[in-house]
């Protein structure tokens, strides 16, 4: 080989090794991405506020080109969401899996005694915090929740909710309790399916997120006596010809001393790294600033607040306490 072919060899060697060390360069400062097409779990029915929410996230997503790889939504609603939290258990390590949480993931192994426990995943992000309202149907005779309650002692009223022993049965438990009221509790699969039975008479009250009646309100098929919550909804914007959520009393400023919150959150399974996590905490912030997001929180009067990291842990730390309490109080939890 003569010098000058050997000087070009060299160069071109040279050249090739500046652009590897480029191209690793570049990936690092991109940091982790999907590889694969991504499996994003409800562990509840379909038509509930968990489903609908992770089919807005998935939308968001595709259309602004979010994530290179699509997101799969899938729904593994079996023995209260079990189903779907045990499968995210069990793919310790896997990057490619996500789960939209709700409540259940306290109030699923507290009741049940599965072997689940949330510390099982890793925490990525909360999105949000679901309220609650009382509804009854528009053209029932209760327009406060006095009304209802002196009904409910006198006639048994049905009420319904997703699942036993879960969040909607909890909030029932407690109305009985702090009025007594013998309501029956009524479960069905999913909380769109609850909606429905409400605007078809097969119950006489529901406790459905906000997301989930909205459209039935809408069209006046529904009315809300009161959210569960301290404090009215901010949103003062009209959903009704009438009526904004801000217009929808408190529970407790008709006399209804109970409150409930349910968790709207993102997990993984456990066992991944910090860098794939730090991904889909930045995706899910990147999708909270969209325009359809907040129609969402708009549409479903959502508490907004999100928390990621150890901020985030310390709250499902103290949630899950508070639910333990909760449903030893109205005697929903397993047998230990």
């Amino acid at each position: 080989m003569d010098l000058m072919t050997l000087r070009s060899t060299r160069r071109s060697v040279l050249m090739g090794m500046a652009a590897c060390a480029a191209a690793g360069t570049a990936q690092a400062q991109r940091g982790w991405e999907p590889m694969r097409p991504v499996q994003f779990i409800v562990p509840a029915g379909t038509g509930g506020g968990a489903d609908q929410m992770a089919r807005v996230i998935q939308g968001i997503i595709s259309k602004h080109g979010l994530m290179k790889q699509p997101m799969v939504v899938v729904n593994k609603a079996g023995g209260a969401g079990a189903e779907g939290f045990l499968e995210a258990k069990g793919a310790r390590g896997n990057p490619h899996m996500l789960v939209i949480t709700l409540s259940n993931l306290f109030t699923t192994p507290l009741a049940t005694g599965v072997p689940f426990n949330w510390k099982d995943l890793t925490p990525v992000t909360m999105m949000a915090l679901d309220e609650f309202a009382l509804w009854v149907k528009a053209d029932s005779p209760w327009r406060s929740v006095p009304e209802f309650i002196a009904a409910a002692k006198e006639q048994k009223l049905k009420l319904g909710g997703t699942g036993s022993k879960q969040e909607d049965q909890i909030i029932a438990s407690a109305i009985s309790r702090a009025t007594g009221a013998p309501l029956t509790y009524i479960p069905f699969r999913g909380g769109g399916e609850v909606a429905v039975q409400l605007v078809g008479g097969h119950v006489d009250a529901t406790v459905n997120n906000p997301i989930e009646a909205v459209t039935h309100w809408r069209s006046g098929a529904l009315r809300p006596l009161c959210v569960f919550d301290g404090k009215r909804l901010p949103d003062t914007g009209k959903m009704t010809e009438t009526m904004a959520w801000s217009d929808i009393p408190t529970c407790r400023e008709q006399g209804l001393d109970v409150d409930y919150l349910m968790l709207r959150g993102i997990f993984m399974p456990a066992g991944v790294k910090p860098e794939q996590v730090a991904f889909y905490e930045g995706l899910m912030a990147r999708v909270r600033e969209t325009p359809e997001w907040k129609e969402l929180m708009q549409q479903g009067a959502f508490n907004t607040t999100t928390l990621t990291g150890e901020a985030f842990r310390d709250w499902l730390t103290r949630e899950e306490d508070r639910h333990r309490s909760i449903m030893q109080e109205t005697g929903l939890l397993a047998p230990q």
